[in-house]
Formats: structure tokens, C-alpha cells, sequence
């Protein structure tokens, strides 16, 4: 039996993030990772992937349609999506070395298999021949990921009717391909195939799209992707599938109840969501027990089972890479005996569309919920001169300030790049900034961000560039 410091069980985000600060830190660590590569869904078949695919197919769009076009490129692509697939398994290929690399580095055992708890302080690992092998530890942090959430009456066989995974190593362009969940990953996915050629529905059971952010923010960008041919049928639920050699027949009803219909599709992607992973876990030996919607509780990442922690999407809070990275290194810190806090507010929230929705901070909505008295200030992308000149000018710059301290408590965007430019008031809100203070920092010209600033401006009537 080989003793650690730290055993973690999976190596996901937030475990091989957890398993790294622990080498730093000079802990003996072992990552218990059952897949044949490191990195867990994220790196393997989600966030990584698909972002291959999405900057594939803008890059494909925008030859094949109107935008080269009009910048003066003339040129008659043809998709070859086999090559399409094979540079984005290369590219997470190398990402998954890298991680390799830094557990050497940083002195991290990988022990492959799948691991199970056996009491407190012990980890069994069943490898791929079925051998076992017993770990012990002080401390053992569970990082056991999600998995898609089922859908009743759909069944997924990744053949017609995929999750996530299928849906990103699809062997042909679907003619018409129906998602159900107008999420996060529903509408990354289904941008991919519409750009590849393919009629995409989107049937979403609420009556609005992305759940959870703010509603003006979300209903710009269904504006824009409905510009681009995607259709959305709101307010319906899926009911049954029925699936032939050549495509599903998906049976319909309004969320309020009333006449069903029929929509044919030659594939179905189901994305309503992730649930925790705890199967085979045997929770049960150290006295745990997940909650009616399959997570563990924490608090400040313990269990209430002293030695045993949890971190990332088997546990409270948004199911994102970034929040279970921070967990990662918030747990392994508060083990090694140091101070470390994670500031749930102001975990940023990146829908990779064209234009992109990114998020952080309080949404209209809560605050009104809260009866917090607000003021907002908002910019236009259509105004920004990097935009303009770049022609991506839908969208906007959204900041929501405390209307008696000009404290910044949301900011909201949508349009170009805003992935990368979120940063930015992630940083000025964990210092309490207030919009005055976005609004007096010099930002550069010409660039997108520039919007951000004269968003900060326009929360006192103060923008000059409209």
C-alpha cells in the first residue's frame, strides 16, 4: 500500500490543477484518472474540442460566404471535414501531453484506473486488467466531474440522437440537426454545424434561451443567431424520439400544455445539462451521500467527513473549467494549512458563439429580486471603431453600478472577442471598483475594448462615442 500526502480522484480542471499545487507545494500527490489521457471532459470531449471546431467553422463561414467576399478575398473553399476532425484531435492531443509534462515536473503520480473510496483515508484503483491497487492518504480530494443529463423519453445512443461527445466527431454534416437546450453547449455545438451547412433547430422547454444570464444580454445574442438561420421553438418540450436507419422523429408540446407536433431531424442533440459524477465512488464507506440532485456539499471544500474534500462540477456552483480550477488550488492550499477563499460572484460565464456572451457579477434581474436600487450604463458595439471597421458590430457593453457607490455589482457583453475582454472587470470587481474608475483608466485605440470603458462612462450619461 503507497502512502500520499493527497490522493485525487480524477483528473479533470480541478483535479490536475489540485494535483499540480500540490507538487508546488512539495505535498506527495498521487491523480487517479481512469481515461486513457489526462484532462477529463474538458480537455477531451468539451471545452478544448469544441473550441477547435467553433474557430474551424468561423474560418470556413467566413470564406465560404459573403465576409471574405467583401473584403476584397475571393475564394471557393470545400469542407473537409475529416481534416477538420483530425487538427482538432491533434490540438487536444498536445494539450494532453502538456498535462503529462506537468505532473512530471511538478513530482504528481498518475495512477491509472478508475479509483473508489474504502474507508477514510483509503483509495482502491482498478486498473484496465482489473487488477487493484490500494492508495492511502491523509487527505483525498474527489474531482469527479459531470456527465450529460438524460433526457426521459430520448434516449441517447450517439448514433441519430448524441450527447455532447457524439456531437463533436459527427462522420457527416447533418442535413438537419435538432438541439434540445438552448444552454451553453447546445448553442456552441449547433453553431458549428450551422456553419458547416447544416439547418439547425434549437427546442428549449424555458421561454427564453441561456438560462441564468441576463435576460437583455440573451436576448441580443438569439437575435443575432437567428439572423444567422438558426430557428428556436421556446417554451416546447421533447415528449418522445422514435429513431429510423436515416434520421428521428421528435414529438413536441408547448411547456403550457396544449397540441403536440412532429419535427423531423437526421440527428438529435441532447444538451440540457450536466449532472455530477459519482458512480461508483462507494460513497457509502466513509459515510457520504449525495443530495437530491447528485452533488456533495462543502464547506470551504471539506465534506463533513474530516480528510475528504470536493471540488469542481460533483459539487455546488457553476459546472465551469475555470470555477473548479480555482477550487483546485483554494482546497489544496486550505490542506497544506494556508488561508484561501473563492469568490463565487465573480466566476465569469463565456458562451463561445459569434458575437460571444460573456457574463460576470449580478444580472438585472437578481438585483431587482434583491431590490437593490442600480443604475446601468450601456455602448454599442455598432460605435466602437474596431468593430466597425472589422464589420462585427452586434452586441453590446452592459454595466450594472450600485446607484448610491458607482460600485460595478454585473457586467454583461455581447459581440466580438468579449471572452477575452471579460477579464478585465473581473479583476476591477475583486478590487470593488467602481464604474468612475473603469471610466478614468485610458484604454487603447482603436480596440474592442474601448466599449467596456465607454459602457463605465455611459452608467452616468458621461459616453462621448454616442
Amino acid at each position: 500500500m503507497k502512502s500520499y500526502d493527497v490522493v485525487i480522484i480524477g483528473g479533470g480542471p480541478g483535479g490536475y490543477n489540485a494535483a499540480i499545487r500540490a507538487g508546488q507545494l512539495g505535498l506527495s500527490v498521487a491523480c487517479v484518472e481512469g481515461r486513457s489521457t489526462l484532462g477529463g471532459t474538458c480537455l477531451n470531449v468539451g471545452c478544448m474540442p469544441s473550441k477547435a471546431l467553433l474557430h474551424a467553422s468561423e474560418l470556413y463561414e467566413a470564406a465560404s460566404g459573403a465576409e471574405f467576399a467583401h473584403l476584397g478575398i475571393e475564394v471557393k473553399p470545400s469542407l473537409n471535414l475529416a481534416q477538420m476532425m483530425k487538427q482538432k484531435d491533434e490540438s487536444v492531443t498536445g494539450l494532453t501531453k502538456g498535462i503529462e509534462y506537468l505532473f512530471r515536473k511538478n513530482k504528481v503520480d498518475w495512477i491509472k484506473g478508475w479509483g473508489r473510496l474504502d474507508g477514510v483515508g483509503k483509495v482502491v484503483v482498478k486498473a484496465e486488467d482489473g487488477s487493484e491497487t490500494t492508495l492511502q492518504a491523509k487527505d483525498i480530494v474527489i474531482a469527479t466531474g459531470s456527465e450529460p443529463t438524460p433526457l426521459p423519453g430520448v434516449a441517447i445512443d450517439n448514433q441519430r440522437i448524441i450527447d455532447s461527445t457524439g456531437a463533436l466527431s459527427l462522420p457527416q454534416v447533418p442535413k438537419h440537426l435538432v438541439v434540445i437546450g438552448a444552454g451553453v453547449i447546445g448553442l456552441e455545438l449547433g453553431s458549428v454545424w450551422r456553419r458547416l451547412g447544416s439547418q439547425v433547430t434549437v427546442i428549449e422547454y424555458l421561454d427564453r434561451i441561456c438560462p441564468g444570464t441576463d435576460e437583455e444580454t440573451a436576448k441580443a445574442l438569439q437575435k443575432a443567431l437567428a439572423k444567422q438561420g438558426m430557428a428556436f421553438k421556446l417554451g416546447s418540450k421533447v415528449t418522445q424520439a422514435n429513431v429510423s436507419t436515416d434520421g428521428v422523429s421528435l414529438t413536441l408540446e408547448p411547456a403550457a400544455g396544449g397540441n403536440a407536433e412532429t419535427l423531423q431531424a437526421d440527428y438529435v442533440l441532447v444538451a440540457i445539462g450536466r449532472r455530477p459524477y459519482t458512480q461508483g465512488l462507494n460513497l457509502e464507506s466513509v459515510g457520504l451521500a449525495s443530495d437530491k440532485r447528485g452533488m456533495l456539499g462543502n464547506e470551504h471544500h471539506r465534506t463533513s467527513v474530516p480528510g475528504i474534500w470536493v471540488i469542481g462540477d460533483v459539487t455546488s456552483g457553476p459546472m465551469l473549467a475555470h470555477k473548479a480550477e480555482d477550487e483546485a488550488v483554494a482546497c489544496i492550499e486550505r490542506i497544506a494549512g494556508k488561508p484561501h477563499e473563492v469568490n463565487y460572484n465573480l466566476i465569469p460565464g463565456v458562451i463561445y458563439t459569434r458575437p460571444e456572451l460573456a457574463s460576470v457579477g449580478k444580472t438585472e434581474e437578481q438585483l431587482k429580486a434583491e431590490g437593490r436600487a442600480y443604475k446601468v450604463g450601456k455602448f454599442p458595439f455598432t460605435a466602437n471603431s474596431r468593430a466597425k471597421i472589422n464589420h462585427e458590430t452586434e452586441g453590446f457593453a452592459k454595466v450594472i453600478a450600485d446607484a448610491h457607490t458607482d460600485e460595478v455589482l454585473g457586467v454583461h457583453l455581447v459581440g466580438p472577442s468579449v471572452s477575452e475582454m471579460i477579464g478585465e472587470f473581473c479583476v476591477a470587481m475583486e478590487f470593488s471598483a467602481s464604474a468612475e474608475d473603469i471610466a478614468l483608466t485610458c484604454h487603447p485605440h482603436p480596440t474592442r475594448s474601448e466599449a467596456l470603458r465607454q459602457a463605465a462612462m455611459n452608467v452616468d450619461g458621461m459616453a462621448m462615442q454616442i
